[in-house]
C-alpha cells in the first residue's frame, strides 16, 4: 500500500469518530509525522457550532501535544461528492505548524486530489510578519 492511500485510510477510519450530531458533516483527518508515525483526527461539534473544533485541527494540535514538530503530508476525508478542502481556520494552522506539506483530499468513493499547503493558503500570515 502506497503511503498515500495509508494516510486516505487513517482519514477514513478517523472519520468514523467524528461527533457531529448537529450538522451530520463528518471528517476525517490523518497527519503523518517525519519519523512515519500517522496521527488521527476527526471533527467534534459543540451545540453552539462556533466552538466545534475541525479534524484538521484536532490531528495536528494532538500531535503537538505528543511532542511532534515535523510533518510531511496530511489527508482529510468527507462524504461529499465534491472533494471538500480545509476551512481557513484549518488551513492557517496547517501552514502555521506543517509549513507547505502535501494536503491530500478524499472521499468515500475512492477520488482523490492532492494539494499543497501554499496553494490551498496563498500570502500566508507567518512569524515572518512579526
Amino acid at each position: 500500500m502506497s503511503k498515500k492511500q495509508e494516510l486516505i485510510d487513517a482519514a477514513r477510519a478517523a472519520r468514523k469518530k467524528a461527533y457531529a450530531p448537529y450538522s451530520k458533516f463528518r471528517v476525517g483527518a490523518a497527519l503523518r509525522t517525519k519519523s512515519g508515525k500517522i496521527i488521527q483526527g476527526c471533527n467534534i461539534e459543540n451545540a453552539t457550532l462556533g466552538l466545534t473544533l475541525c479534524a484538521e485541527r484536532v490531528a495536528i494540535f494532538k500531535a503537538i501535544s505528543e511532542g511532534e514538530r515535523q510533518f510531511d503530508a496530511i489527508a482529510v476525508v468527507t462524504d461529499t461528492k465534491i472533494l471538500t478542502p480545509p476551512c481557513g481556520a484549518c488551513r492557517q494552522i496547517i501552514w502555521e505548524f506543517c509549513g507547505d506539506i502535501p494536503v491530500t483530499l478524499a472521499n468515500l468513493k475512492g477520488k482523490a486530489e492532492r494539494e499543497t499547503a501554499g496553494s490551498l493558503l496563498p500570502r500566508p500570515f507567518d512569524r515572518s510578519f512579526l
